[in-house]
């Protein structure tokens, strides 16, 4: 058979799969979609969290969404209809990640510095610019895959000011007493989108093509843009006239001196390093080891948004019944009951242990990140709240292609059970880290240093 038909075959084989498991996925995710809403309505006056929040709201659940069907497309289109082989996807996803370590901290002292409500508009504005710019390109048939990469790029600029910007700004929206709360609906949201949003842009793609996923993408960015137009100007601080590196300084040693913040981004540094060592080869591990099938390599993937959504629908009752720092170190446990769950398929191959382990890597660090966002947010100083988030977004999404790295080194050399060997080890330290710390002995919220 000629390469060319075998490549024609390979893709409509893939084509169909994608739509299969696309199909599954989507269904779970319109459910936890059109719960929201309900959820909130159910909710009394009273304890409703103030309407300029609801808005912020709204626009990350629809730019999330809008994020992971865009962020679903980009390798699908770049196979489907580049014949972008696997180094070739494998960059245009270092391109799609590579701001987040890059703009980070530049993008936290523009945050401080500058209004965060306009910072947060300009950036959703300059993502839905990229993804207009996509559809247009390839409706004129005019895409290649270095454009591909770089719109890409340019939306994942959106994605990290946008990101580093709103943690900062919903302290000055919602009162401290409901941080906790409004980081949970944040997640919540993040949680669906995570869940549903690749089998939706999977499914667009399978089923009309690369072009209409991109256009609902637009669309949807567009409207985050609107929402957060609609938000009330906020009091920017006075300007010190002191110089970038000089803010940035104090920012650092402001979470490199806190007895919390301190042992909280380390915890982070090695859970993200055990987690994409994993990452790094589970797809291959899977198939060749546990001897999956690709739709249920695909299931066990989309069980991890399913915790998440989980974890974050069960922080609430979780917060009523146990401390402060217990709900922090919930998350490190969970990670590394996962870490041993996944190690545990080299003795016993199942796919149930794999899809727990994923199940509980969702479930887990949601609590994590609901919690200690909060607590950043009530110990840290409004005027360098961006530049902290931003410390901490660089320091955890910087230690995500050191664990990959790490990965694809020892599992070349090694094999990949050794690979998961060092994940676990990684994750023990990581639950070590935090609980040696201050952190689990807190009963609630502290005040701000």
């Amino acid at each position: 058979m000629p390469a060319s038909d075998e490549r024609r075959d390979q893709h409509d084989l893939f084509g169909k799969h994608r739509k299969r498991v696309a199909g599954t996925r989507a269904v779970g995710f319109c459910s936890a979609i059109l719960s929201l809403p309900r959820s909130v309505m159910k909710t009394p006056e009273r304890d409703r969290l103030p309407p300029a929040f609801r808005r912020i709201g709204w626009s990350n659940l629809l730019a999330q969404l809008s994020e992971q069907i865009a962020l679903a497309a980009a390798p699908l289109a770049a196979v489907i209809l580049l014949a972008a082989g696997p180094a070739e996807t494998g960059w245009l996803q270092t391109a799609q990640t590579l701001p987040f370590l890059l703009l980070s901290i530049p993008a936290g002292l523009i945050a401080d510095r500058a209004s965060r409500r306009k910072l947060m508009v300009a950036s959703e504005a300059l993502r839905t610019l990229s993804l207009a710019l996509t559809v247009l390109l390839l409706g004129l048939g005019q895409m290649n895959l270095s454009l591909l990469a770089l719109l890409g790029c340019v939306g994942a600029i959106g994605t990290v000011c946008y990101s580093v910007a709103a943690p900062a700004l919903i302290p000055t929206l919602v009162p401290r007493t409901r941080l906790a709360d409004a980081n949970r609906w944040l997640e919540l949201a993040r949680s669906a989108a995570y869940a549903g949003g690749p089998a939706l842009g999977g499914a667009l793609v399978g089923w009309t093509g690369a072009p209409v996923a991109y256009v609902l993408s637009t669309v949807l960015s567009i409207w985050a843009v609107l929402l957060l137009a609609g938000l009330p100007k906020e009091e920017l601080a006075a300007r010190t006239g002191r110089k970038l590196l000089h803010d940035l300084k104090d920012g650092a040693a402001f979470v490199i001196r806190h007895d919390l913040l301190r042992p909280i981004l380390l915890t982070a540094v090695f859970f993200n390093i055990g987690w994409f060592c994993i990452q790094a080869v589970y797809v291959a591990y899977a198939v060749q080891i546990l001897g999956l099938t690709a739709f249920e390599v695909g299931v066990t993937l989309g069980i991890y948004g399913a915790g998440m959504i989980a974890g974050a629908g069960i922080a609430p009752a979780l917060a009523r019944r146990v401390s402060f720092g217990t709900m922090i170190v919930l998350g490190p446990f969970g990670g590394f009951c996962a870490s041993l769950l996944m190690l545990g398929t080299v003795w016993f191959p199942s796919p149930i242990l794999a899809g727990f382990s994923y199940f509980l890597f969702g479930a887990g660090p949601i609590l994590w990140t609901i919690t200690t966002t909060t607590l950043r947010q009530a110990i840290t100083p409004n005027a360098m709240l961006g530049r902290v988030s931003a410390l901490v977004m660089t320091a955890t999404f910087g230690a995500r292609p050191v664990g990959a790295a790490a990965g694809a080194f020892i599992a070349a050399y090694a094999g990949a059970a050794a690979c998961l060997g060092a994940a676990a080890i990684g994750f023990l330290v990581q639950l070590l880290v935090i609980l040696l710390s201050r952190v689990p002995r807190l009963r609630a919220l502290p005040d701000m240093a």
